[in-house]
């Protein structure tokens, strides 16, 4: 798995992989706005999981998920940049 240091590096990179559909985590499942498209947890693969740690406050963490449906649509989803609560994903 590829090393990054910083989560936009990370989404740059696998943009140019071909996960191009952008998620956002919601209660119960993935959402994409540019395809209204809701995909539960049985509905994708995770591929690969990236963890940042921000230097000194615990609110400049984050986790890249990079997953692929049962389709083949690719995709990305960012947990945690900016809160506290990264339960959901």
């Amino acid at each position: 798995m590829k090393q990054y240091n910083s989560p936009s590096e990370a989404l740059e990179d696998l943009k140019k992989r071909g996960y191009e559909a952008d998620f956002e985590p919601q209660s119960d499942c993935l959402y994409c706005s540019n395809l209204d498209l809701r995909l539960y947890e049985e509905e994708f693969h995770v591929d690969e999981v990236y963890q940042f740690e921000g230097n000194s406050n615990a609110v400049d963490n984050a986790t890249v998920y990079a997953f692929t449906s049962p389709t083949g649509l690719k995709g990305t989803a960012v947990n945690g940049i900016g809160t506290q609560d990264s339960s959901q994903l």
